[in-house]
């Protein structure tokens, strides 16, 4: 019997977004088991990519508020493929210029409005992290997993709680 090589394909994602200067402790202890860490923008200071790579290999884009020079190095969008499925990567959903739904894209990961989201629509799956940096208004400080296996998708929004 042989078994299908995608269906033994595993990760976990860890996805973080609008850091603004400050990667929370309780941030880094959520993210500890991510064979990848996204950052979907407005990093802030660059040396947090770096601490998030003493943790797994990340792929960040630049968002709004990144105008350190440093930060221009970044895209505004990246493609990551990982799992077997392909994840598009921006900072402000407001500026996709593809059609997800006809593409090879599964998953879009996005930040921006600090207002953690999942939700599926025509066939992709939408994650917004929220906000792992300074508390805005009352919306809750969070991150985001993803965790794939095989050809299942399954992501759930983590409440730092601080």
């Amino acid at each position: 019997m042989m078994n299908d090589a995608k269906s033994k394909i595993k990760n976990k994602i860890g996805i973080i977004s609008d850091t603004h200067n400050l990667l929370r402790k309780e941030a880094v202890s959520a993210l500890q088991d991510a064979d990848l860490i996204i950052h979907a923008g407005d990093i802030g200071d660059l040396q947090i990519i770096d601490k998030l790579k003493a943790i797994s290999p990340v792929v960040a884009v630049r968002g709004n508020m990144d105008n350190e020079l440093r930060a221009y190095d970044l895209k505004r969008t990246e493609v990551v493929d990982t799992g077997g499925h392909t994840i598009y990567v921006l900072h402000d959903l407001g500026r996709l210029d593809i059609r997800p739904s006809s593409s090879d894209i599964r998953v879009i990961v996005q930040g921006h409005t600090h207002r953690p989201a999942i939700y599926e629509h025509e066939g992709v799956l939408y994650i917004n992290p929220g906000s792992a940096g300074p508390r805005r208004f009352k919306l809750p400080v969070t991150v985001a997993l993803l965790d794939i296996e095989g050809k299942k998708l399954s992501a759930e929004i983590i409440d730092l709680k601080v």
